[in-house]
């Protein structure tokens, strides 16, 4: 077995292609307030990086075609979970500027093999059906 380097993974970014590049750079920035890092390329070939707050970044490709998503495909993210206080307000918000509901803001407490893990979690569609999570550990 290889040896592990001295510092830990810790999460960079993740990717997301979109159908419509504006409008999803809208939803992003102006709507739920991340930083617009950069961007580059052009038209179908157009990309962005946001800062969602705390150094994570998402990383926008435009060119996306419309389809069916699906949960079930192997190797495909369910969702993006954002570490949040106030679940509520950010699910509010990410619906007042062009999210859809999934699911509204509930207190969930789920049995694990360590402490159960008490959350309040909300979901919503963002502008090409990606599935966003705001979610707040009680504990």
């Amino acid at each position: 077995m290889a040896v592990l380097p001295a510092k830990p993974l810790k999460t960079h970014h993740a990717a997301l292609k979109v159908t419509d590049f504006d409008k999803s750079l809208n939803f992003y920035t102006e709507g739920l307030g991340m930083k617009l890092l950069k961007t580059w390329g052009e038209e179908d070939s157009r990309a962005a990086m946001f800062d969602i707050g705390d150094g994570t970044c998402i990383e926008m490709f435009a060119g996306g075609i419309k389809g069916e998503l699906s949960q079930d495909r192997a190797g495909s993210f369910i969702h993006f979970a954002f570490d949040v206080e106030d679940p509520d307000s950010w699910y509010e918000r990410a619906l007042s500027c062009g999210a859809t509901s999934k699911s509204a803001p509930a207190d969930l407490l789920v049995e694990t093999s360590a402490d159960p893990l008490d959350v309040r979690i909300a979901f919503v569609y963002g502008p090409d059906g990606e599935v966003l999570e705001f979610f707040h550990s009680k504990r």
